[in-house]
């Protein structure tokens, strides 16, 4: 490959964010046989058939959306692909992706995106293209990339994730002031009758707002119920599930005072048993001196006024071995409360946490049967 087509090629990637098609290079002057070849000694990394990334970029899912887009400009980013772009987190198996009635859990190497013609037809290897409508209202720019907005987004979210997924999204909707409670509903429109009527008028199906038939918009409504701005992590708001499905009802992100005076936030805390639980998500305190603050920061609190015990979690805990958690927090709670003199009935440790699909499985490591839903 020649110097002056190097140049005019990252010249071209650059104006495109990066991102560069082979009918581009062979007209900055490439021999379309050999084009891909070229490309691929030059350094530039395939992204799908016919795109190419500049050497050194890394590959995410900002310029896998790019990629896409500049094969198909009509399509927008859209549900775990735009949630990326807005920092919404995925649980660290992976993120759900819904199409239809089939579900799979995906990588980052899978985007995401919203056909508004709703042709959804096209077949592109790691994309997955949700044929439904969109107002040009409900579309933005972020990062260089055409994408839902975030109200938009949560909306999508809340309607095609599992339950406990939808509402970790939706904590960090909320904490980060994204959307607000009101919007979102506001958005997701109104629950369809079980008859099929709406607002008990008949045979009108709800088609606007968030853009798609509403066949899951209590489910959605429900998770929107559940969600807690104050979380701190999907961890937290795992944690926080788990809690609630067996009628356990801390106060999150409660305020308390260490004996010299400083105040400090405990991820949960049994007020009345005078128990706190933290939550380690997984992002690790790496260095040195943080580590050293989180000891210190867990000492004070076990200095606490009212806190008789301190209990800590990791995100591994939460989220492949939740049974153990419950059930050491229930103990706990038990034991304190036979030292104050009362009594407790143990509840079911088997967490109930609601979802469209009327059962949510625990995570498969620990071994645990579908959780029947109550209504």
């Amino acid at each position: 490959m020649k110097r002056g087509d190097q140049r005019n090629l990252h010249e071209v990637a650059a104006s495109q964010g990066g991102v560069l098609l082979t009918t581009q290079a062979v007209e900055c002057g490439l021999r379309p046989s050999g084009a891909a070849g070229a490309l691929r000694r030059a350094g530039w990394s395939r992204l799908y058939c016919g795109t190419w990334g500049q050497p050194g970029l890394r590959i995410d899912t900002r310029l896998r959306l790019l990629a896409v887009q500049l094969r198909h400009p009509e399509w927008v980013g859209s549900h775990g692909s735009a949630a990326a772009l807005y920092g919404i987190p995925a649980l660290p198996h992976g993120r759900t992706v819904r199409r239809g009635r089939v579900t799979r859990v995906v990588g980052d190497d899978v985007v995401e995106f919203t056909d508004p013609r709703r042709r959804g037809q096209t077949r592109v290897p790691g994309v997955v293209v949700h044929a439904i409508r969109l107002a040009a209202r409900e579309t933005t720019v972020v990062a260089g990339v055409r994408v839902t907005t975030a109200l938009r987004t949560i909306c999508d979210l809340l309607m095609a994730l599992p339950a406990h997924e939808a509402v970790i999204a939706a904590d960090f909707v909320l904490g980060q002031g994204l959307a607000d409670r009101e919007q979102i509903r506001e958005a997701l429109g109104p629950d369809r009758h079980p008859d099929g009527r709406l607002d008990g008028r008949p045979g009108r199906h709800l088609d606007g707002r968030c853009g798609r038939r509403r066949r899951n918009v209590r489910s959605a409504r429900e998770a929107l119920a559940l969600a807690d701005p104050a979380s701190g992590s999907p961890a937290e708001s795992m944690a926080r599930l788990w809690m609630h499905g067996v009628g356990l009802h801390p106060e999150s992100q409660a305020e308390v005072t260490t004996p010299n005076g400083r105040l400090l936030r405990l991820d949960f805390l049994f007020r009345t048993e005078g128990l706190g639980v933290e939550i380690e998500g997984h992002t690790w305190h790496g260095s040195r001196s943080a580590h050293q603050n989180d000891i210190l920061r867990f000492n004070e609190l076990s200095g606490c006024e009212g806190i008789r015990q301190l209990l800590r979690f990791s995100g591994d805990d939460v989220f492949r071995r939740p049974r153990l958690m419950i059930h050491t927090i229930q103990e706990a709670l038990s034991r304190l409360r036979e030292s104050a003199g009362s009594s407790i009935v143990v509840a079911d440790v088997h967490p109930n946490i609601p979802s469209r699909e009327g059962a949510l499985p625990c995570p498969s490591s620990t071994g645990s049967r579908p959780l029947t839903t109550r209504r």
